[in-house]
């Protein structure tokens, strides 16, 4: 058994006598499994010890480049405050660059001036394309570690994807749904799908486990989608108003939104007196809290972004080498948010 420790500092950590833990590390017989299991114990107790002396007073800096609407942009940054002080044992500083629309040359472009000041580390949540993921892959050649949150991009060299499970998320965004509507609905009766871009594989695989689960219980409802609106209120409201102006459109029971701008969604539907059953959002910013409390948002998604951006942090630092062991599991799950849980104090 390889160490690079004195014995008697293997025996205090263990707890046991020079003498058992020079019969474990020989390999001498008359030494039980347990004492084994204590002295392998207390090395890895004592190399985790060593990490966190080597890192003590080290300053990394990782940055943290956002595509979202500002309302989402800030609860990261607050999330990033939160759970900063509480991880260890180097010193973490953030650097910021939020973006409500970010086309990929500017994304790349932002990645370059990265690279050219040097990181310790970069978070992204930004869209799944070929010149982003190319980008991704030079910055770890270069020794700058990528790990994604809440939107993957799965076919690029980051080392872990942060965040919740978003095929899962639609699949219970088409549960409820399907829940709150009656068994039998009218002609032409629609289910309308929103999100900010399709190109965020987050809102992507939201999209195909909501597509795939409603088509299944409901075959009877028609399924529209409206995207590209950015999650902003302006925005989404020319996407979607250009949708309701068509011919034909029955009524809209359920609304499935991935990308936010609900107040918008909602007022816009409202005056081509479209009054839906069930409309299921994500997360629980100031907005779709007053929504909920109001009554028209039946059901917000929410996972826990402090918890995936601390997860983001670990990631990092296992990649740096700080930590040992990168966090055990790095997906959050979601939790449905009602009415009653958002009660004014």
């Amino acid at each position: 058994m390889s160490h690079p420790f004195p014995i008697k500092d293997i025996a205090r950590q263990s707890g046991l006598s020079t003498a058992t833990v020079d019969r474990v590390l020989n390999e001498r017989a008359n030494v039980s499994p347990r004492s084994r299991a204590r002295v392998s114990a207390a090395i890895a107790e004592l190399e985790g010890q060593e990490q966190q002396l080597s890192a003590r007073g080290r300053r990394l800096y990782f940055d943290v480049l956002v595509e979202a609407p500002e309302r989402f942009s800030r609860e990261i940054r607050h999330a990033t405050e939160a759970v900063l002080p509480t991880i260890g044992p180097a010193v973490i500083h953030a650097r910021y660059s939020f973006r409500q629309i970010m086309s990929a040359p500017d994304c790349v472009a932002l990645l370059r001036q990265i690279v050219k000041r040097g990181s310790h580390g970069v978070v992204l949540k930004v869209r799944d394309l070929p010149e982003i993921t190319a980008m991704v892959a030079e910055l770890d050649s270069r020794g700058i570690p990528v790990v994604c949150a809440f939107t993957d991009l799965p076919r690029s060299a980051r080392r872990a994807y942060c965040g919740p499970d978003n095929y899962a998320a639609g699949q219970s965004a088409a549960y409820m749904i399907d829940k709150c509507l009656p068994g039998s609905s009218p002609p032409g009766a629609t289910i309308l799908t929103t999100l900010s871009q399709l190109a965020f594989h987050g809102e992507a695989q939201r999209r195909r486990g909501f597509l795939r689960l409603m088509s299944e219980r409901r075959p009877d409802l028609r399924l529209m989608t409206v995207a590209a609106g950015a999650g902003l209120a302006l925005e989404t409201r020319a996407v979607l108003q250009e949708k309701l102006s068509a011919p034909g459109l029955g009524p809209i029971l359920g609304v499935y939104s991935m990308g936010g701008a609900n107040r918008a969604i909602l007022e816009l539907l409202k005056s081509y007196d479209h009054f839906p059953r069930a409309y299921v959002a994500h997360d629980l910013d100031s907005e779709n809290r007053t929504l909920l409390r109001q009554g028209y948002i039946t059901v917000a998604l929410q996972h826990d972004i402090a918890s995936d951006m601390r997860n983001a942090f670990l990631s990092l630092l296992y990649a740096n080498q700080i930590l040992k062991a990168p966090p055990v599991a790095t997906q959050s799950r979601m939790s449905m948010v009602t009415p009653f849980d958002c009660a004014e104090n």
